[in-house]
């Protein structure tokens, strides 16, 4: 709020005030958060991070050289991206439930959500970089979401009421296809992530693999997506 009164919605450049915190946050980090600010945690996060943001960017990694594979493990909590409307985040872990639910203009990267994940979306893209949960969105009327669908699950998982499936090699989703590789690169930068190295190092492999969660109303229609304004 401080921001805004001082800078307006809009005032302020990309990444002009950046937050360098280590440790474990807690309930709402970078909620609210508008335009101009950046926050990086060396860690972990609870639950709500990035609820109703409407700009600026959270980056969320663990230390180097830890002993587990981070993209197995949760990393933030649940409803996290919680009615955003703008804004990036990114997660070299994954989330717990409820991702990104009422999100209607924020980017994400994760490497795997619980249940309900993109529940209610509106718009914005998410990408993630492994498995969902249950119930993976239902009632989503607006944006994307492209899924890295390893073991093959994600037509069980998908509540398919209001979106159907594409697969990413199909040659109308090319535009989804540069949409994934800009939003990979900016993963990379902002959480150094090994899951999302090997991916984009090995893209042509991966490419397979690739899903895409559309409303039915936008359908095959690729050219609909919105370009992308990732915080260098």
């Amino acid at each position: 709020s401080a921001l805004v009164r001082r800078f307006g919605m809009n005032g302020l450049q990309p990444g002009h005030i950046t937050l360098r915190l280590r440790g474990s946050a807690g309930q709402s980090l970078g909620a609210f958060a508008v335009q101009g600010l950046k926050i990086e945690v060396l860690g972990d996060a609870n639950d709500y991070v990035g609820k109703g943001m409407s700009g600026g960017s959270i980056s969320i990694f663990p230390p180097e050289g830890v002993h587990y594979v981070a993209s197995r493990g949760a990393i933030i909590g649940n409803t996290c991206l919680y009615g955003a409307s703008g804004g990036q985040l990114f997660a070299a872990g994954q989330a717990g439930e409820r991702f990104a639910v009422r999100n209607s203009g924020a980017d994400a990267v994760v490497e795997g959500l619980g249940d309900h994940g993109c529940e209610y979306m509106t718009g914005g893209t998410v990408v993630v970089l492994g498995p969902v949960g249950e119930n993976f969105a239902a009632g989503m009327t607006g944006g994307i979401s492209i899924v890295l669908d390893l073991r093959e699950t994600l037509k069980k998982k998908t509540n398919f009421e209001h979106v159907e499936l594409l697969s990413l090699i199909e040659p109308e989703c090319d535009s989804y296809k540069n949409v994934l590789i800009e939003l990979l690169d900016a993963h990379i930068k902002n959480t150094n992530s090994p899951q999302a190295k090997k991916i984009r190092n090995n893209l042509a492999h991966y490419l397979d693999y690739f899903m895409v969660v559309v409303p039915k109303t936008t359908g095959h229609i690729a050219t609909e997506v919105t370009p992308l304004r990732i915080v260098k």
